[in-house]
């Protein structure tokens, strides 16, 4: 395997309902260290579930996920070493409410990671301030919008130094006028070369940021190219349809 393959994914399936589902259905992909892959399709086409397969909070039915050289499928694989690893961003921002944005960022570093709370505070504010919220740091999630909740998120994740960023549909819950702050940070991400994989809604994204774009539908990889590629001349029957209702 070349070394800048990050993850390898090979025949993966998923069923769900004793197989009466089958939310994937045999995807094989690899995505490279510092690139940007965006998923995009329908709904119900499995690009969350795909995701979330990726740090196996879902489960494969079959199939195996090859992350750094290990494969997390395997039984004897210390998951949450890996997991560690893969910064995770969902749609509902997952912050704890109890907790001020400080207190959010810094206990998986001090718990996991055993940083002092000097480091990590050091860490978290650093990265709030990159994020434009470093005022925002004794506040708690309730006092925060969505957009500024989903910048935190994002920090959160950043906090673990992870070697992937993996967005779960990250701008579906916002308000319209909230979107673009978050896209912002997700571009600068992009940018500094953070290995990031993207299920979103929003083709003007995937056009301008991605590297690649991968099109799902009914649990099959149909289609993957280059966003000029997938935006300009799709090959895909299924995929020219889909483009033609969403652009």
């Amino acid at each position: 395997m070349s070394s800048d393959i990050l993850i390898e994914v090979k025949d993966l399936h998923k069923s769900f309902g004793t197989g009466k589902i089958h939310a994937l259905n045999g995807i094989s992909t690899t995505i490279s260290r510092g690139e940007v892959v965006c998923i995009i399709g329908p709904s119900g086409s499995g690009k969350s579930t795909f995701l979330r397969c990726l740090n196996l909070l879902e489960k494969p039915t079959s199939g195996q996920i090859i992350f750094e050289g290990d494969d997390l499928t395997d039984k004897k694989v210390n998951l949450n070493l890996h997991r560690q690893r893969m910064g995770m961003v969902f749609q509902q921002f997952n912050l704890f409410n109890n907790m001020n944005i400080m207190k959010n960022l810094t206990c998986a570093p001090m718990k996991l990671k055993k940083l002092s709370k000097a480091a990590a505070e050091a860490k978290a504010m650093e990265l709030l301030n990159r994020v434009g919220l470093a005022d925002r740091a004794d506040a708690y999630p309730y006092q925060l919008s969505g957009g500024q909740k989903q910048r935190v998120a994002i920090v959160r994740a950043l906090c673990m130094e992870p070697d992937v960023m993996l967005f779960d549909e990250p701008t579906s819950a916002l308000d319209p006028e909230m979107v673009g702050e978050v896209l912002d940070v997700m571009k600068e991400l992009a940018a500094a070369g953070m290995t990031m994989v993207v299920v979103t809604h929003e083709m003007g994204f995937a056009r301008e940021v991605a590297h690649r774009v991968v099109f799902l539908d009914e649990g099959k990889l149909l289609e993957q190219g280059t966003p000029q590629q997938i935006f300009g001349n799709p090959q895909n029957e299924r995929l020219k349809s889909f483009l033609a209702k969403v652009l």
